[in-house]
């Protein structure tokens, strides 16, 4: 009998059914979706790290070394299981040709070399360790995705002295340098193609790479590394900050997802209530006769119980199979980068076990809203054919005082402000859906926007100026620096340089700390708190720093500078995702033995120039990275961009489905309480069409209380929660750049025009209400 009236109340009410059902499905999906994001990014990552036996310490260095230092060394401390020297042929990007054009605008240090023998090995697109012959070259997956490259294409390298071509057999994914955050990407060669290439063209470079018998001892074998007085002209990089840069496009991507996922939980909530309620409204009556011919109170409850955990369940299973197709989009760039991770039951478990926390909060709301039964009287229902629970509050406006609106419009702000308890629901859900539709907006705005570049470690710039390392480095460097002052064109600029001094930490010994010397009152960076250093004996330290070493405003450090100790006092906390995010500034003069980078950047009077100047600059002082500030965002972040702008997109289409749904479901609620109002004004000489925009008023009024606080919200708590996930990276304070025009007109306009929409089609049963049969019931 329970099966048999369960089908014939989803066949007579199946549009209520289908909305539930569907907004049901969509939760599963997306929190599915989002879940199984994380076990293919955490997999792919660990699947990457194991298949390429990616090293746990790396000193990057420039200039000469001593490799039989460095292997005594090795040799003897307990620590180190393996280690190599890994030698790189820097070439610059105005003298490689992935095409038609050089990539002379590239914010990359383009690196080539040979496959590695016993671990660091550089893997293709089947994570198989990449071998190529003479004549052939394996490209970075970075410049498949910008470049449009394919197999058989030709790479070129010519420095007027030197010319080559190659043909590209493979793509390289490296558990190094794979993220688009890192600016080094290395090609690999064959090993008589890369001796020529060693004579031939660019710098020498080196990366001196360890695998230790417990990763856990990273920390204590990277101070005995540099307390051993090798060689360190170059950053260090371990295994854990090579996970965290793997993982920081998508990791955003699918924190973001989840964080919709979260926010489309709490409306799904919302919308069985919603539901229910209406289903409750609508067999009111037939409630009220099963209960006076006796049927017991939980006999209907698990008829209706049955009811939606049959909805529910199918939902969320069809849901997490939906997932399944739908994930591809979200995991596309997870696969190019790194591979896909052998499948486990776990891959399939955690998301289905996702949807099932989906379906168990289902069934549990759907068991809180039935305890509504307990208070529905059978005589009382049989009387009035009504909840009977909408709270009215009386007010002073008065139909025959109003004199600023016409009938309809006054009646509908009226109702809006009588039944307040109702329609805050409803507010509730245009509030979210503004929410989810905003935030995402306004966070591609700020990373697609210049200031962005402060939350880099960078001030805000025209042009920036890296200079690569060669013998002649420092004189290149003077020359620099005299050719920018002289040049009339310039409006502004600041050299700045960093190396690397040691600092003391808690035991008393001295650990490595990358600090950036110059004037840095000329391009500005935005501190969390504090300033940038005014004097030789203040220091600034990026937020990760700060937070490693657990140091505020006014702290003290030691640094050894020129050889002695000198206690430097923290001015100022900045934000800075590049290198991990460990960085610091100080008015000190540079130790030119451990110089990592020099860096010129400078304000042009006329910004159309900029074009002309970069190419200038890049051939009088070659090899060195001439960039324009936006080019090096988009160069840096257009992975994460791209993959956000999909998200964006996703979060619009949700937030107007979510307003459509709910609309929809409510007034169809209220249209069915109101029978009896609407018949009386029918008697009274209304017209439908004044009838219904009645009820589009009382939708548009809640819809722009609701668009008002959901845009408060966006800009309050939204840069709260993306600045929560973005700390990890190095950046806990993010400030949204809004554009007006999306935020503030674009997204309100498209909420209302869908609300008027959804509110004028779902109101049309109204026309169906007959007179006589009210006055009859």
């Amino acid at each position: 009998m329970l099966l048999r009236m369960l089908r014939n109340d989803l066949m007579r009410k199946k549009g209520i059914t289908a909305a539930l059902f569907i907004f049901v499905l969509l939760a599963a999906l997306l929190v599915s979706s989002g879940s199984r994001m994380i076990m293919e990014l955490t997999s792919s990552i660990q699947f990457l790290f194991s298949e390429s036996k990616t090293p746990h310490f790396v000193q990057m260095h420039s200039g000469d070394l001593d490799q039989t230092k460095v292997n005594q060394w090795a040799e003897g401390n307990t620590l180190v299981e393996q280690h190599q020297i890994v030698e790189m042929v820097n070439i610059d990007g105005a003298n490689l040709y992935l095409g038609a054009e050089s990539e002379k605008n590239t914010v990359m240090d383009i690196d080539l070399v040979t496959q590695n023998q016993q671990f660091d090995y550089l893997l293709n697109l089947n994570s198989e360790i990449i071998q190529v012959r003479d004549g052939e070259i394996a490209v970075p997956v970075y410049y498949l995705q910008q470049n449009k490259l394919n197999i058989g294409d030709k790479v070129r390298i010519n420095n007027g002295a030197f010319e080559r071509a190659y043909t590209i057999v493979d793509f390289v994914r490296d558990a190094q340098m794979n993220p688009s955050v890192v600016h080094s990407k290395r090609f690999i060669v064959s090993p008589d193609d890369w001796q020529e290439l060693k004579q031939g063209v660019g710098e020498m470079e080196y990366l001196i790479e360890f695998r230790l018998n417990d990763p856990a001892k990273t920390s204590e074998f990277t101070q005995a590394y540099q307390n051993a007085g090798l060689p360190n002209a170059g950053p260090v990089v371990t295994y854990g900050l090579f996970q965290v840069l793997n993982a920081m496009t998508d990791g955003i991507i699918a924190a973001v997802i989840i964080l919709v996922s979260l926010v489309l939980i709490l409306i799904a909530m919302l919308c069985i209530r919603f539901t229910m309620l209406a289903t409750i409204e609508e067999d009111y009556r037939e409630i009220s006769v099963m209960k006076a011919i006796g049927i017991a109170e939980k006999d209907i409850k698990r008829l209706y119980l049955l009811k939606y955990v049959f909805m529910a369940g199918v939902a969320s299973v069809l849901g997490y199979v939906a997932s399944l197709g739908v994930n591809k989009l979200f995991v596309s760039n997870i696969m190019l980068y790194m591979g896909k991770a052998p499948e486990t039951l776990l891959h399939f478990a955690v998301p289905l076990l996702a949807a099932g926390v989906i379906f168990a909060m289902v069934v549990l709301f759907c068991r809180t809203v039935l305890r509504r039964f307990r208070s529905i009287s059978a005589v009382e229902a049989l009387r009035t054919g009504s909840l009977g629970d909408t709270q009215i509050i009386r007010n002073r406006l008065s139909l025959s005082r109003n004199r600023w609106s016409s009938v309809p419009v006054f009646l509908g702000l009226k109702d809006v402000m009588q039944r307040v308890k109702m329609f805050r629901l409803l507010l509730f859900v245009f509030i979210v859906s503004s929410f989810i539709m905003i935030v995402p907006i306004n966070f591609l705005n700020t990373l697609q926007a210049p200031s962005f570049i402060s939350y880099m470690g960078v001030g805000q710039s025209d042009i920036r100026i890296d200079l690569r390392h060669t013998d002649d480095i420092e004189q290149r460097y003077a020359n620099l620096i005299n050719q920018v002052k002289n040049d009339k064109d310039v409006k502004a600029y600041s050299p700045l340089v960093t190396s690397q001094f040691k600092v003391r930490n808690a035991e008393g010994s001295y650990d490595n700390l990358s600090v950036e010397s110059g004037d840095f009152s000329v391009f500005p960076l935005s501190y969390l708190s504090g300033n940038a250093p005014t004097t030789d004996r203040e220091i600034a330290l990026s937020d990760a720093n700060a937070n490693e070493l657990k140091l505020n405003i006014g702290d003290k450090l030691t640094l050894q500078v020129s050889g002695e100790d000198r206690v430097m006092t923290i001015s100022g906390i900045y934000q800075d995702v590049t290198n991990g995010g460990k960085t610091a500034k100080a008015l000190l003069p540079y130790n030119k033995d451990s110089v990592l980078w020099y860096v010129v950047s400078l304000d042009l009077k006329d910004r159309s120039m900029m074009a002309a100047k970069v190419a200038a600059y890049e051939k009088e002082f070659s090899p060195a990275r001439v960039t324009d500030l936006q080019g090096y965002l988009h160069q840096t972040l257009g992975g994460t961009i791209q993959q956000l702008k999909l998200v964006t997109t996703l979060a619009l289409v949700i937030g107007v489905f979510i307003s459509i749904l709910i609309t929809s479901l409510f007034l169809q609620m209220l249209v069915a309480k109101d029978n009896n109002d609407i018949a009386v004004l029918r008697s009274l000489g209304f017209a439908l069409s004044k009838i219904k925009l009645k009820y589009v008023v009382m939708s548009l009024a809640i819809l722009i209380v609701g668009v008002a606080l959901g845009t408060i919200l966006s800009n309050t708590l939204g840069p709260k929660l993306v600045s929560g996930i973005m700390s990890s990276f190095g950046a806990s304070n993010i400030v949204f750049v809004v554009d007006p025009l999306q935020a503030y007109v674009l997204c309100p306009l498209l909420l209302a025009g869908t609300i008027i929409v959804t509110a004028w089609i779902s109101i049309q049963s109204i026309r169906e209400t007959s007179i006589s049969k009210m006055i009859v019931e």
